[in-house]
């Protein structure tokens, strides 16, 4: 099959392409020309030209939940797969809290072949810790050598300082990636929401931003001694920030990953009790809102992570403190991120969603050039686009983004030979 995309501007800073306008030719899976001009033959079978039409590597998302196998009522990983091609993304990174967790060989290979004809590929990540127990190593060589993209126990991070040291150690021998996220536990075990006056008038106990500090602190103390590679996603506070940039200055392997609803939305939002913007680790202050979106801007944070955490209905329309934590974000983050940070270059942005994840964690380059296999992700950074429950993939609707006009739309993706236009 042959497509034959129309004066694109070319968004890859691994090219030497880049920034120029061209026209590209897709041949099977692979680019096979592009020129400032390629006729339209009688043998190609699409053509796709629209104004504004950008195109990059395809993006990467490091942190989604597909909640299969055993909670497949709230995503399945072909509903998964929609909904990240919907939001352009050609890959994705799936947690390992499912039912039963990924912590063995079988699990691995499970997610890989039920996913290996999507419009999208899925990257399992392994459990850190047997049963997500924090007391013994998972068979985290035998997952890598199946296809395990990563190591984390998700959405519950390895609380116990020695089995996390074990587990930096462990991964050097395959150059592997541990990936955690910045939750103390034992601090604000019961917290609602960012500990402040806000907490405070709401009546609803808070998260304290040291429960986040403490940890990050902890996680480089063990990554500085142990000359590791560590990953640290869904940051929400201006001092881990600053913990981030002092320890990439001191040289250490530290890779650090946003939330586009942290850059979004602050602790003030949660006036009205929105369920929907129940997380974890919770919206924090509008000043620690403000330092994730300068760190964005500097090069400081290494890319966008979607935390893509369905819910069914129950966990949701309920009381605020029954609530469940996060938010269906794969169709949504290419645009909230744009929407709210227009200043953004493109090459940075491109930089955020696809380039840096696929260098920190082993991915081709998708690097756009003729010969080179077709991993794109289209995009119009001027057109606006709106997530109903009409036309959203996932199987889930906990979304605060749900029937808002955002700056930003994706046009499509091409992996593995096949096109996906939204």
């Amino acid at each position: 099959m042959k497509i034959l995309l129309k004066k694109v501007l070319i968004a890859d800073p691994g090219s030497v392409l880049n920034g120029l306008q061209k026209d590209i030719l897709i041949d099977g899976n692979l680019i096979s020309a592009i020129e400032d001009h390629i006729s339209q033959a009688a043998d190609i079978e699409q053509i796709i030209e629209a104004e504004g039409l950008t195109v990059s590597p395809g993006w990467v998302d490091s942190f989604a939940h597909f909640c299969d196998p055993g909670f497949e009522y709230r995503e399945t990983i072909s509903t998964g797969v929609a909904s990240a091609t919907a939001g352009g993304y050609t890959d994705v990174f799936v947690l390992p809290n499912t039912q039963p967790l990924v912590q063995s060989k079988s699990q691995v290979e499970y997610i890989c072949q039920k996913s290996k004809d999507l419009s999208a590929q899925v990257h399992p990540i392994g459990a850190v810790t047997k049963n997500m127990e924090g007391k013994d190593l998972a068979e985290m060589y035998d997952m890598q050598s199946s296809g395990a993209i990563a190591f984390s126990d998700g959405i519950h991070p390895v609380q116990v300082s020695g089995l996390l040291l074990k587990a930096l150690q462990y991964v050097k021998a395959f150059n592997g990636v541990i990936i955690q996220m910045p939750i103390d536990k034992s601090i604000g075990a019961n917290g609602l929401m960012n500990e402040s006056i806000f907490s405070t008038r709401m009546g609803m106990q808070g998260i304290p931003s040291i429960a986040e500090e403490i940890i990050i602190k902890r996680d480089l103390d063990l990554l500085r001694y142990t000359e590791s590679r560590l990953c640290i996603t869904g940051i929400s506070t201006a001092s881990g920030i600053e913990l981030i940039k002092a320890a990439k200055k001191e040289g250490l392997q530290i890779y650090c990953g946003i939330t586009p609803y942290h850059l979004f939305y602050n602790e003030e939002d949660l006036v009205d009790y929105n369920t929907n913007l129940k997380v974890n680790p919770p919206l924090r202050s509008k000043n620690d809102m403000m330092a994730l979106r300068n760190a964005v801007l500097d090069g400081t944070v290494d890319f966008i992570a979607s935390h893509h955490i369905p819910q069914d209905w129950d966990k949701k329309n309920c009381e605020f403190e029954f609530a469940g934590n996060g938010i269906v974000g794969l169709e949504t983050a290419f645009a909230v991120v744009n929407h709210i940070l227009p200043e953004l270059t493109t090459n940075r942005l491109v930089e955020l969603f696809s380039s840096n994840t696929r260098r920190i964690f082993g991915l081709e380059a998708a690097t756009i050039a003729p010969g080179n296999a077709a991993e794109l992700s289209f995009f119009n950074r001027k057109e606006t686009s709106q997530l109903t429950k009409l036309n959203i993939k996932s199987k889930s609707f906990n979304t605060p983004f749900l029937n808002m006009q955002l700056n930003g739309k994706v046009i499509g993706t091409f992996h593995n030979g096949k096109i996906s236009l939204n």
